[in-house]
């Protein structure tokens, strides 16, 4: 009831990698480039062709769920950046 009245403490949302290495799920995602605790968690992800590019999806804290927020994913032991997108990653371009 709680989560209805003030609604849930995570959000899934799109993420774009930058750069071409994708990130798959698992990977902790952190608020700054180095140090602190992780803030959420890819839940998936790989490469888009229609994207053209690496693309995923996670949960985050509401309050960091805005795109265009960038955070970090650890990959391999460096961090890179990923930026918050709306989903779906591609618009549909048919019709109802």
């Amino acid at each position: 009831l709680p989560e209805i009245a003030s609604g849930a403490p995570s959000v899934r949302v799109g993420l774009k990698p930058e750069g071409r290495a994708p990130m798959r799920e698992g990977i902790d995602l952190y608020e700054s480039e180095a140090g602190g605790e992780p803030v959420g968690r890819i839940t998936s992800g790989g490469f888009g062709p229609t994207v053209g590019g690496p693309v995923a999806m996670g949960y985050v804290p509401a309050e960091q769920a805005t795109p265009g927020t960038r955070l970090y994913g650890e990959v391999r032991g460096k961090r890179l950046p990923v930026e918050v997108v709306t989903l779906p990653h591609v618009k549909q371009s048919y019709k109802r």
